[in-house]
């Protein structure tokens, strides 16, 4: 008998599914059985992880979207509601960087730029998505944040700011979905070998860093059923768990 996989029948939302973290996930996530809902602002990028997750045996519906068009996130929860009438995962995993700079130095559109994709679009998503993660039985949302967020390093300052919302973000969801199925995980990858952390660290040699294909499957495991933790954040370097406590 055929073992079943661990995501099978599952609709998964994944942000930034072109590149990176959310590329890699994306894949392992098609793989364990989920229905991918690949969300990226280039189309040919996204016909390309189709092409791969498909030829894998795998299914994937592909999203042309950028983040900071709000009616546009408004409409993606709509469409996955007239198709599926319900969503099962969601990995928020798109960002930026923004500039490296002291916070006095910042451009005001570098700052709000910033701020639209890595904090407002995901509380869009939230308000988009929060009523099909609440048909399904066991909703999992999984949100890719940052060590900077509690470091707060020198010149990261609009990242960490975003990162630091967004951990905010999240567990205030936690604690508003603690009576339902819902549980919700913030994710801290660490120092990974991606465009980002190219750009962040132009001097660094990419291999010593984990490739992100590395954490993919942590984060099948976070987005299946069985996974009943929320309002945590996983450490993927240490694979520790820091577990807050919900308001009763």
């Amino acid at each position: 008998m055929t073992e079943k996989k661990p995501l099978a029948g599952r609709i998964a939302v994944v942000t930034g599914a072109t590149r990176g973290i959310g590329y890699f996930a994306a894949k392992a996530m098609a793989e364990a059985g989920a229905h991918i809902v690949a969300v990226a602002r280039t189309q040919g990028a996204l016909e390309e992880l189709d092409d791969e997750i498909r030829a894998a045996g795998g299914a994937c519906t592909l999203v042309p979207l950028d983040l900071t068009d709000g009616p546009g996130i408004d409409r993606l929860g709509g469409a996955i509601n007239e198709r599926w009438g319900r969503l099962d995962i969601l990995l928020a995993n798109a960002g930026i960087l923004g500039t490296l700079s002291p916070l006095g130095h910042v451009q005001a559109k570098d700052w709000d730029k910033v701020m639209a994709i890595n904090v407002t679009a995901n509380w869009r998503l939230i308000r988009s998505l929060d009523p099909l993660l609440k048909r399904s039985e066991s909703g999992r949302a999984i949100f890719i944040s940052s060590g900077v967020a509690h470091s707060l390093k020198p010149f990261w300052g609009p990242y960490a700011v975003s990162k630091a919302a967004l951990e905010a973000l999240a567990r205030t969801y936690a604690h508003e979905t603690q009576k339902s199925p819902i549980k919700v995980v913030m994710v801290d990858p660490g120092a990974m070998r991606t465009a980002m952390r190219a750009q962040a660290m132009p001097g660094e040699d990419p291999e010593t860093l984990p490739h992100p294909s590395e954490i993919a499957p942590d984060l099948v495991k976070l987005a299946a059923p069985d996974f009943e933790q929320s309002d945590v954040l996983f450490d993927f370097r240490s694979k520790a768990f820091q577990n807050f406590h919900a308001p009763a």
